[in-house]
């Protein structure tokens, strides 16, 4: 296992200037990462494509690896041109993350206001369509796409199975969140054991949990369901990480697995901690 973060744990840090773009990434391998995961929030590689420079000479010189590339997508109910549209775009992020170096890349798949099963299966063979395109598109590149458990609409464990199988492609599988299975409601030991053998990366976060009719207020959002969840440090929340993490060594992964941190702390202190913890915990289980 190369245990790394995600640059989306340091987004709150770069958005006020206290980092740039080069401290996001050195503050990564000063914190003890094997690699960084990048996620382009509050930079476009289309208006500035020399900031792929800075990103692959600063992981360079700082002696860690790049592991995944994510980006955000979405294919679900969309009129024809949109949808080719869409999907060009999606290709083109492709290209940014070839050239990065990078031969994992997450790309977000559907969102929609109707959550219902019935419309998920009525989307399914479009969403399909356009991983395949993408997949087949970044297959020459050698690069793997992947659907994360994301975004309300496909965030269950057999709707990430259901389009993994029915894109039917080696190079498509899945980003696995062990946290986000919870704002679908579903049992992150559960959801992971049922997922684990699809994953091309893995993603540790952690939430705070709380009943539908307790509220918190400020902080805190729904889950489709109604129950409230806020981000935590990996290990304060409400998640058996130590549970999940055995699930996942024991199911013979051992690729890349990333930190993601978006509680309500300082994000340099929420994510060290994280990290140690999560470090920690796996050479236990």
């Amino acid at each position: 296992m190369k245990l790394g973060i995600s640059t989306y744990s340091l987004h709150s840090a770069f958005t006020s200037g206290e980092l740039t773009l080069k401290g996001v990434i050195e503050t990564i391998a000063e914190l003890g990462a094997e690699h960084a995961e990048i996620v382009p929030l509050g930079y476009d590689f289309v208006q500035k494509p020399e900031w792929i420079h800075t990103i692959v000479d600063t992981a360079k010189n700082a002696g860690i690896q790049l592991s995944n590339y994510a980006i955000g997508a979405n294919f679900a109910d969309l009129d024809d041109d949109a949808w080719d549209r869409e999907v060009e775009r999606v290709k083109r992020e492709v290209e940014h993350c070839a050239a990065l170096g990078i031969k994992r890349m997450r790309h977000d798949v559907g969102s929609s206001p109707d959550l219902s099963i019935s419309h998920f299966l009525e989307q399914l063979p479009r969403l399909a369509e356009a991983c395949r395109r993408v997949a087949d598109y970044a297959a020459g590149f050698g690069i793997t796409t992947s659907v994360e458990n994301h975004g309300y609409f496909i965030q269950h464990s057999d709707r990430v199975q259901a389009l993994v199988k029915t894109v039917d492609r080696d190079n498509f599988k899945t980003t696995l969140d062990i946290g986000n299975f919870l704002c679908a409601d579903e049992n992150p030991l559960v959801a992971v054991a049922n997922n684990i053998k699809l994953a091309s990366m893995v993603h540790v976060k952690d939430f705070y949990v709380r009943d539908a009719r307790r509220n918190p207020g400020e902080g805190w959002f729904p889950s489709s369901g109604g129950h409230w969840l806020r981000g935590a440090i990996a290990g304060h929340g409400d998640i058996d990480i130590p549970a999940v993490l055995g699930i996942i060594k024991n199911s013979g992964y051992d690729g890349y697995v990333s930190i993601e941190f978006e509680g309500m702390e300082e994000c340099r202190k929420g994510t060290s901690l994280g990290f140690q913890y999560v470090k920690r915990v796996w050479e236990q289980v």
